[in-house]
């Protein structure tokens, strides 16, 4: 078994397209329209999607706000360098929620960044190889 994807329902698809791929860097893997059921689906992604896990982002037309819920937590994506990440991030637009730090209780240094929908996505700093 593997993780395929993660599907977040958004309001805008273009505006999260824009900012999960240019802000990102994600990749738009493929997008389909379904008129008979209303809704657009677009995958994207750092790499394809017979090897790497990708998110489903979910445009249900005529629909252009979600009421975050409680249990939803968050998307994390491993960075290289956190600090020029964020500084990209920043550039580009994007939101930053939480500047890179140690997370509490702990020692792997995070970030936190906002989607256009509200959605956290936790930016970690990924190990350096001994």
């Amino acid at each position: 078994m593997r993780l395929l994807h993660t599907m977040l329902r958004v309001g805008n698809l273009q505006e999260s397209l824009d900012f999960y791929c240019d802000v990102l860097g994600m990749t738009l893997l493929r997008q389909k329209e379904y008129p008979s059921g209303q809704f657009t689906l677009a995958f994207i992604g750092y790499g394809d999607e017979a090897d790497h896990t990708v998110l489903e982002l979910t445009h249900n037309w005529g629909v252009d706000q979600y009421h975050m819920g409680d249990a939803y937590g968050h998307i994390a994506i491993g960075v290289d360098d956190i600090e020029a990440t964020c500084e990209s991030i920043r550039k580009k637009g994007g939101k930053i929620t939480r500047e890179p730090g140690p997370m509490k209780h702990g020692t792997t240094v995070i970030a936190f960044v906002e989607d256009p929908n509200g959605y956290k996505v936790e930016l970690i700093q990924l190990k350096k190889a001994a």
